[in-house]
């Protein structure tokens, strides 16, 4: 049998899993936009069940005997197919000595603990999320266990799979340099800065009108409708089941519309990610391996770099004031620019500033690192959220809803995944730099031509990043590893001429 005849065969099988996973994934969907409370918890055990046949085909006998031949030996695939059985082959290694009981048990405390994750929030009570995140990282602990190779902590093992070359090291020097150049900024802002108004900022505007905007918004980010759901749910993010059918969700505030407006700049910076990457990498399975740095350089680009600089907004501000019905008129571009990035120490992540933002995944990653990594005990995290929150951004933390369960991802395995949020600001800002040196960014912002943005995206960054290891990707796109400089630089400059800053 030729390399090509055992491919073909190999795609079979990964055609079947792939079938299984866009159930999953269409029936978590489903759990966290429309399910009623009561329905969560059948909807978690569905999933299990669905994930017993994902289980069975990747630890079938066929399936490593393929991968592990094709990885041995890649004479006549292309470069493309190799990729994909690179991927394959490190996936197979990492999980092929969990059982199938053990994966089932994994799943389903998966989504128990969304279900839990959901009441606490809800009821502001961290003790109802407790065991739940306990098993969850019991859990992960001894899937890695598992593993014949492993890094040197179990928090290094989880950043590694999530974004590959990552290391505590990596990301302590990372966070230190943000530290080292944003907190003194930050406190010069408060101490110095010139007064912003906003007392129009919490203005009510009708949901139905929010949603115009929303979808105003991804029309212009330069999205394909036909391939496009927008729901809302209670903490937003963004999903696809191939090119073809990508799902952007939202949440509204009668008395927050720019929220709203960050939010869907956000997910829909997701959603472009997913529906440009190349036909050939769908084709292949290797579509959607991008790592989670990569993207969310994506959305916050689309968020901050483009969504809250004075172009865009001068851009959007006459939809706004049309689509507010009036609500905004007496509001100058120039106010509204001001209004939508001052800076402050706030509560919560997602309704950061853009200067401050950092200072949130800091606290995450800390926290995080020390339980993963067995330092401190999930009964410490509330107390210790808290007091980071105080030490880091000056704010007082009144309640569990606002403070360490105001955030989805640790009620999955996604232990290693904030991160992701700050690399991907500084990966944008350099990707910026690179894309300035071809055309005028803002020019084409002030024109409304986001689909030259959209169109540079898919030739130099979505064209490679499911088949490059977060270093080679930055690499080909700007010519030099990540330089978190830029994005410091981009900060100062924008914060010291905004607060007219000495």
């Amino acid at each position: 049998m030729t390399n090509q005849q055992k491919l073909k065969k190999l795609y079979a099988i990964l055609d079947e899993i792939g079938a299984y996973g866009r159930a999953i994934g269409k029936l978590s969907f489903d759990m966290e936009c429309c399910a009623p409370e009561e329905g969560i918890q059948k909807a978690g055990e569905d999933m299990a069940v669905l994930g017993k046949q994902i289980h069975k085909l990747t630890h079938s006998k066929a399936f490593e005997k393929l991968v592990c031949e094709l990885h041995e030996d890649g004479e006549g695939l292309t470069e493309l197919q190799k990729k994909t059985v690179d991927q394959l082959y490190k996936g197979y290694a990492k999980s092929k000595n969990i059982s199938a009981k053990l994966s089932y048990e994994m799943d389903l405390a998966s989504s128990k603990a969304y279900g839990a994750w959901f009441s606490a929030k809800k009821a502001s009570d961290f003790s109802l999320f407790r065991d739940s995140l306990a098993d969850l990282i019991r859990y992960n602990r001894l899937a890695i266990d598992l593993r014949d190779e492993k890094k040197a902590t179990v928090y290094d093992t989880c950043l590694d799979d999530l974004e590959e070359g990552g290391s505590i090291q990596q990301l302590d020097a990372f966070f230190a340099a943000l530290r080292s150049r944003i907190v003194p900024l930050l406190r010069r802002v408060v101490e110095e800065g010139k007064p912003i108004r906003e007392d129009f900022m919490s203005r009510p505007v009708p949901i139905p009108q929010q949603e115009a905007m929303s979808r105003y918004l991804l029309e212009l980010e330069g999205l394909r409708r036909s391939a496009l759901v927008l729901m809302t749910t209670e903490h937003p993010f963004t999903t696809n089941f191939g090119r073809e059918d990508v799902r952007v969700t939202t949440h509204y505030h009668e008395d927050s519309f720019i929220s709203n407006v960050f939010t869907t700049l956000h997910e829909g910076g997701h959603a472009l990610f997913m529906q440009n990457e190349p036909e050939e990498f769908q084709q292949n399975h290797c579509d959607n391996h991008m790592s989670n740095a990569m993207h969310e350089t994506i959305s916050r680009f689309y968020e901050n770099l483009i969504g809250r600089s004075e172009a865009f907004i001068g851009l959007v501000a006459p939809k706004i004031r049309e689509l507010s019905g009036g609500t905004f008129d007496d509001i100058s571009d120039r106010e509204l620019y001001e209004a939508v990035n001052v800076a402050r120490p706030s509560l919560i992540r997602t309704e950061a500033d853009e200067l401050s933002y950092c200072l949130h995944i800091m606290v995450r990653y800390e926290i995080e690192k020390a339980f993963m990594n067995g330092e401190i005990t999930v009964d410490e995290i509330p107390a210790l959220w808290n007091a980071k929150y105080k030490e880091y951004l000056g704010v007082d933390v009144p309640d569990d809803a606002r403070g360490c369960l105001q955030d989805v991802h640790w009620s999955g395995f996604a232990f290693g995944y904030f991160p992701s949020y700050a690399l991907g600001n500084a990966y944008g800002a350099q990707i910026l730099r690179t894309m300035e040196k071809d055309f005028d960014v803002q020019a084409a912002i002030r024109a409304g031509e986001l689909t030259k943005i959209r169109d540079w995206l898919k030739e130099r960054v979505f064209s490679i990043a499911s088949v490059s290891t977060p270093d080679e990707w930055i690499r080909a796109i700007t010519g030099e590893s990540l330089n978190v400089n830029y994005y410091l630089d981009y900060l100062e400059d924008k914060f010291t001429r905004l607060y007219e800053l000495k």
